[in-house]
């Protein structure tokens, strides 16, 4: 059994990244940092995705472990890129408030210049210092207003085209099939894949 350790306490992420790893690698484990006894914060000190994936996933490793970590956010074309890394403190308050924060940035910005894409890197790094990073994007257009309540963070404002409705509005097997973490995550699965 191939243990790796997320470097996150998030459930449903740990859940997510074993139900898809598992199904290209058999006898594959995801543990949580709790389960490795790291209980305090990683400090996200990069300036790009993958830069912030890298460090997370570093701390396993060095103790030893596989370890796996993702950095995502929300990159508005119109913004160069803004909030990028800092998607989830872009406002310094919670989700609804990082919304408000960005669609009032956003108010005299035109309908055809609304573009964004979501973005997730993720990051393994092995004991030994071998490191793999891989990138998840998907596009959509920021709507002038919330649509929906399900979801987190910006995906109550993000559009996507393809399905007609926002991030808010899809189910969660819809999600897993097209988000930027999904396609991270198979891209992830297919390189550890060929190291296995």
């Amino acid at each position: 059994m191939m243990e790796f350790v997320l470097a996150s306490n998030n459930k449903k992420k740990i859940a997510e990244l074993q139900a898809i790893l598992s199904e290209k690698i058999p006898d594959i484990k995801i543990l949580s940092l709790a389960d490795i006894g790291y209980t305090e914060d990683i400090e996200e000190t990069g300036t790009t995705f993958e830069e912030n994936s890298l460090i997370k996933a570093s701390v396993p490793a060095k103790m030893g472990y596989i370890g796996i970590a993702d950095d995502s956010g929300l990159c508005v074309d119109s913004l160069n890129g803004e909030p990028g890394v800092y998607s989830a403190r872009y406002s310094g308050g919670n989700d609804e408030d990082n919304i408000a924060f960005l669609l009032e940035k956003m108010k005299n910005i035109p309908d055809e210049k609304r573009t964004a894409h979501f973005i997730c890197c993720m990051s393994c790094v092995f004991p030994d210092g071998t490191k793999i990073s891989v990138q998840g994007r998907v596009e959509g257009v920021i709507l002038r207003e919330k649509c929906g309540s399900g979801g987190f963070g910006y995906d109550p404002v993000f559009y996507y085209p393809p399905y007609d409705k926002t991030f808010s509005l899809l189910t969660a097997e819809e999600k897993n099939k097209i988000s930027h973490r999904a396609m991270a995550i198979s891209a992830l699965a297919k390189r550890l894949e060929e190291l296995c």
